[in-house]
């Protein structure tokens, strides 16, 4: 009997990080982007996303047909919603000048390609609001960044 549970535990083993090989660049740079750290120096994102493999992982078996990385995707974008009060400092990354919940939408948007309907039921938002974050937050990204501020020495 242990023989045959070692075998199947090598073989959940063998497909997870075969999942992982696979989708783990793109949730990670996904991961960045919300919690808006630089590319190469983004501890944040690694932590978000290793929580959210983990829970992957320890639901492997009970995936049954479900897509894992939907999964992951769900599980990163609720951990960061959880905790979005500490992503609201800018850390330079590409969609810092975002808030963190205009983040959230515009990654699952418009760089995972989910639906609006599907957005505003992962985050518990109406189409219509989610629509309009999504607006807005196209709009502050498209607009020139604010200039540095320059004091006028007296």
């Amino acid at each position: 009997m242990s023989e045959r549970h070692s075998a199947m535990d090598r073989r959940r083993a063998q497909e997870f990080e075969a999942f992982v090989a696979g989708a783990a660049g793109r949730l990670l740079h996904a991961a960045t982007l919300l919690t808006a750290e630089r590319p190469g120096a983004n501890p944040h994102a690694r932590r978000l996303l290793t929580g959210a493999l983990a829970r992957t992982y320890a639901d492997w078996d009970r995936l049954r047909g479900e897509d894992p990385y939907d999964r992951t995707r769900q599980e990163l974008a609720a951990r960061f919603a959880r905790s979005a009060w500490r992503w609201s400092k800018v850390r330079g990354g590409v969609l810092g000048r975002l808030t963190p919940q205009e983040r959230l939408i515009l990654v699952l948007r418009l760089y995972e390609g989910v639906a609006e309907e599907q957005t505003a039921a992962l985050i518990g938002l109406p189409v219509e609001r989610v629509r309009a974050i999504c607006a807005r937050a196209i709009g502050i990204m498209r607009s020139a960044p604010p200039l540095p501020r320059v004091e006028a020495a007296s």
